[in-house]
């Protein structure tokens, strides 16, 4: 994805390595990162590792990844919204992330529904699944919201710690 995706509030876009202070600004909250299985981002350098390693591969890698969140009122990127392929299940995922004073204003909502018109429209996924962990209520309010249905309960990456997981088919695929 080259071309942004834009709804009325957010842009949508490729993190580009001088984007690393805002990756770091939400990379290092331990609220932000509460609910996920990331540790806190600890430096600068970091946050470039993740733009160039991670994100930037994804994109050469897949044609898709997580994307730099811009709020277009203030014009600030709060952190990312985005598609990813996770090869151990072969299936592509649905993940947000903000800085917390962005929270409860429907910004999730807004991205994760442009988002799977994204991943159904243009990319032609048959499925899009996410990943909650039990106590992120507000993230599995989202998900269903949007039209994800819980599926099953079970450990995501051998760590013990159970996700609900959710999962979305593509209605425009016969």
């Amino acid at each position: 994805m080259k071309q942004p995706i834009e709804t009325e509030r957010l842009i949508l876009r490729e993190f580009e390595p001088e984007d690393y202070q805002a990756v770091y600004e939400f990379g290092s909250s331990e609220l932000v990162q509460r609910y996920t299985s990331n540790a806190c981002l600890e430096s600068l350098d970091e946050a470039k590792d993740l733009i160039k390693n991670v994100f930037q591969n994804d994109y050469a890698t897949h044609g898709y990844g997580r994307y730099a969140t811009i709020y277009k009122p203030d014009g600030k990127l709060i952190g990312f919204s985005g598609l990813k392929y996770l090869p151990e299940f072969d299936k592509t995922d649905l993940g947000f992330r903000y800085l917390p004073e962005y929270w409860g204003k429907g910004i999730a909502t807004e991205a994760s529904l442009a988002l799977l018109d994204f991943g159904f429209h243009q990319l032609k996924l048959k499925e899009i699944i996410a990943a909650v962990m039990p106590d992120n209520g507000a993230s599995s309010r989202v998900l269903e919201k949007v039209g994800l249905k819980y599926y099953k309960t079970e450990d995501y990456d051998g760590d013990g710690i159970e996700c609900y997981w959710y999962k979305i088919e593509n209605p425009h695929l016969t």
